[in-house]
C-alpha cells in the first residue's frame, strides 16, 4: 500500500479502563472472600492496546473514541500522552467504558464489562471521522458502539478497514455489521464450532480480503486467496503470565506486515509473534513488542 497521508492507522473505539484481579483459578469457585495478590486499575481496553501496539511498531497512529468526563477518561488520556499516541476524545455523557478482568495462574482471563458505561450515543461525529480518515492509510475499528456507523464513512474516504470480532460465536447479529464491512477480519476461534465455515461465511457475505481466526496454543487459521491454512503457534520468548491483549497484539503484528506489503503468511507470522510476546507481559503493564523483535529472523 502506498504511503498516502499523515497517519498509517486510525483506530476507532475501544478506549476504556480495566481493573485487573489475579485469582487462584478459573472458573472461580464460590466463596465468601478471597485474598488476591493485588488489584490494579489501569487504562487500556482493546482500542487503546491496538493503538499503542501499532505505535510501538513504528506506525503513525491516531485513536478516536468517546470518553466520559470522569477519572477513567483521564486515565485513558494519560496513557496516550505517556506513549505519544494522538487521541481525539469526543464527549460521552454515559461515562468511559470499564471492565473487570479476572486472570488465572495460567494466563487465562474472564472479562466483566460494565454495561452502564460507554453505552449507545448519537454516534461519532461524521465530520471528525471524515477529516481523520482522509489523513489516514488504514482504519482499525473496534466492535464498540457507535463505531459500526463509521464504516461506510471510512470506505467513502478511501481507506481500508479492519476489525476484531473477539470471541464471536458466528451467530450473534451484533457482530455482523462489523464482520461484513471490513477488509480484514480478526476473531478468536474459541467459540466457533467450525472455524473454517465461519471464516468462509464472513468472506462470502462481506468484503474481507482475508480472515484470521486465532486459536491460542493451536496457532491460527488464515483464509486468503480462497484457501484456508492452519498456521502453527510460535514459542513465547518467556513464561506465559497473561493472555489479556494477545488478540489485539496479533492484529497489530498482522497489520504491520500487511501495511508493509508482506505476503499473507508472513503477516500471520508477525501476528503470531506479537501475540506470543503479549502473553509474557502482565495485563497491569502497557508493554508491547517492538519492530526489531517482531522482525528478528532468529525467532522461529
Amino acid at each position: 500500500m502506498p504511503m498516502r497521508t499523515e497517519y498509517d492507522v486510525l483506530v476507532l473505539g475501544g478506549a476504556g479502563v480495566d481493573t485487573i484481579v489475579q485469582v487462584p483459578q478459573l472458573p472461580l469457585p464460590y466463596a465468601d472472600s478471597y485474598h488476591v495478590p493485588g488489584i490494579v486499575t489501569r487504562a487500556g481496553q482493546t482500542g487503546d492496546m491496538v493503538a499503542l501496539g501499532l505505535a510501538a511498531l513504528g506506525l503513525r497512529t491516531h485513536h478516536l473514541d468517546l470518553l466520559g468526563a470522569d477519572p477513567e477518561g483521564e486515565l485513558v488520556r494519560a496513557l496516550h500522552r505517556e506513549h505519544g499516541v494522538g487521541l481525539t476524545a469526543l464527549p460521552h455523557p454515559g461515562g468511559t467504558k470499564r471492565a473487570v478482568n479476572l486472570v488465572g495462574p495460567d494466563g487465562r482471563r474472564l472479562s466483566l464489562y460494565d454495561g452502564t458505561r460507554g453505552g449507545a450515543a448519537d454516534g461519532l461525529s461524521p465530520a471528525v471521522v471524515d477529516e481523520l480518515a482522509r489523513r489516514s492509510r488504514h482504519a482499525h475499528v473496534a466492535i464498540t458502539q457507535p463505531c459500526a456507523s463509521a464504516l461506510p464513512m471510512l470506505h467513502a474516504a478511501g481507506v481500508t478497514t479492519s476489525t476484531d470480532l473477539h470471541d464471536w460465536d458466528g451467530r450473534n447479529p451484533y457482530h455482523e455489521e462489523f464482520a461484513f464491512q471490513a477488509d480484514l477480519v480478526f476473531l478468536s476461534a474459541a467459540a466457533l464450532a467450525d472455524p473454517e465455515a465461519t471464516m468462509r461465511s464472513i468472506a462470502e457475505r462481506g468484503r474481507a480480503r482475508a480472515v484470521v481466526a486465532t486459536a491460542g496454543a493451536d496457532g491460527a487459521y488464515l483464509l486468503a486467496d480462497g484457501a484456508v491454512r492452519q498456521l502453527p503457534a510460535v514459542e513465547p520468548p518467556a513464561a506465559v503470565v497473561d493472555s489479556n491483549g494477545a488478540g489485539d497484539a496479533f492484529a497489530c503484528g498482522f497489520l504491520f506486515g500487511w501495511l508493509a506489503g508482506e505476503p499473507w503468511g508472513r503477516c500471520a507470522g508477525y501476528g503470531a509473534r506479537a501475540g506470543a510476546y503479549a502473553c509474557t507481559v502482565p495485563a497491569t503493564r502497557a508493554e508491547f513488542i517492538g519492530r526489531t523483535e517482531l522482525t528478528d529472523p532468529a525467532w522461529g
